[in-house]
């Protein structure tokens, strides 16, 4: 009998079951056991394409809303192409430690996630003490390196994202024993809470409950319980809202900010930013010839990035990013849910917390920028200028890859 007719028997049944493993390997079929060995094929060029579509993109966007910032007296003594330079710079050194990340199996990963969750722990600790931590615009966030700043917040998504993944493998019992197997988690949860708060950074912590909370999800916390989980949550968030005058103010002027009293205040960058949109129409003003980046819109190259790809590539820029963020986000769940069909929970638990990682934070970056969404300080992943956020993203997409990698060998008979 022929190899074809041995593979056709064994998809429909009548082969031996060891023969081929019921999981589909993407648009080529399914795996079948044997003594292959792994070609470039094995790994996702897909999933690859996409992400240096939107890291290609962003680099571009970056240059082209941060191009006239030295004309403004704050950046005088920046040029023209200074941050273009360290946005390529991030990204090669990004791209070095995705290269090193996907070396490291994820078994290894997983034994080092409470140790990198005390890291982040000390790092946010760290970001507080005076001389340590450096502050912008009131904010005190990151950690001067030198030549480049550190963004704790940033390993803090990873390091919980991890943890989460290793907490529920470790707790599978949490069904049975909800609050004395979860509550641990929600302790080390809370403290980064609270620490990310007095930063302040709402956004981050936002982030991470949420990349949390996907886990307890996914990982199999019964409905009763995740919702009762989300509505402290919820009411945790509310909270914060209302006893901050100046994240009301926020709400404020998001609800209405064409009004004169939040205008040139809290709701100044809504405002442009809508413009921004309005003034690209369909098709945009074309690349480059955006007017909201003229110091009209703050933070241009950062939060509201969007708006000016609305804004220069119209309504159809906004949706190609659109796209390519859901199909990033349901490729890498589709990853998590292969490791889990092959028995690899803490592999799969990891691929699926980058997902909602991604997906959620794009999805509020996306909400700000068309004002859907109060106003938070939240990159849009892959794209905007940021060298600790390109830096976390591109280790998470290596683990996504090496998560793959390993599920591919599985199905060709090799060991992860």
């Amino acid at each position: 009998m022929t190899a074809l007719a041995q593979r056709i028997r064994g998809w429909f049944g009548n082969a031996p079951a060891a023969d081929a493993l019921p999981v589909r390997l993407g648009p080529r079929g399914y795996g079948r056991s044997g003594s292959q060995p792994v070609r470039l094929s094995d790994f996702d060029l897909a999933l690859i394409w996409v992400v240096v579509a939107l890291l290609a993109w962003g680099l571009v966007m970056v240059y082209s809303a941060s191009i006239a910032l030295p004309d403004n007296p704050k950046f005088a003594r920046y040029a023209h192409t200074h941050f273009l330079s360290r946005h390529l710079v991030s990204l090669v050194i990004a791209f070095v430690a995705a290269l090193i990340a996907f070396q490291i199996p994820v078994a290894k990963w997983e034994k080092i996630a409470p140790w990198l969750l005390v890291a982040a722990l000390l790092l946010l600790v760290a970001v507080l003490i005076p001389g340590i931590g450096k502050g912008v615009n009131g904010a005190k966030r990151w950690i001067a390196l030198g030549i480049t700043n550190f963004q704790p917040s940033e390993l803090a998504k990873l390091a919980v994202l991890l943890y989460a993944a290793d907490y529920m493998v470790r707790k599978m019992d949490v069904k049975e024993h909800f609050f004395r197997a979860v509550a641990p988690m929600g302790a080390a949860v809370a403290v980064i809470g609270l620490l990310l708060l007095a930063e302040p950074d709402m956004g981050a912590f936002m982030v991470i409950a949420v990349i949390a909370m996907g886990i307890l999800f996914l990982g199999g916390v019964n409905a009763r319980m995740f919702f009762l989980i989300a509505a402290i949550l919820l009411v945790a968030f509310v909270l914060m809202i209302a006893l901050s005058e100046w994240r009301r103010e926020r709400i404020f002027a998001y609800l209405d900010p064409w009004d004169e009293r939040h205008t040139l205040g809290k709701g100044y960058q809504l405002s442009h930013s809508l413009i921004a949109f309005g003034r690209g129409q369909i098709f945009g003003v074309g690349l480059g010839g955006s007017v909201e980046k003229l110091h009209w819109l703050p933070e241009a190259h950062t939060d509201f990035l969007l708006a000016v790809i609305g804004e220069e590539f119209g309504l159809i820029g906004v949706l190609s990013i659109i796209t390519l963020f859901f199909w990033l986000t349901r490729r890498v769940m589709h990853i998590g849910r292969q490791a889990i069909a092959l028995d690899r929970v803490f592999a799969g638990l990891a691929a699926q917390g980058v997902g909602v990682w991604m997906g959620f934070q794009a999805f509020i970056n996306m909400g700000v920028n068309l004002g859907a969404l109060p106003t938070k300080g939240l990159t849009l992943p892959f794209m905007s200028y940021g060298g600790s956020a390109i830096l976390m993203n591109l280790v998470a997409v290596a683990i996504v890859l090496r998560v793959d990698y390993e599920n591919r060998q599985l199905m060709h008979g090799g060991r992860s």
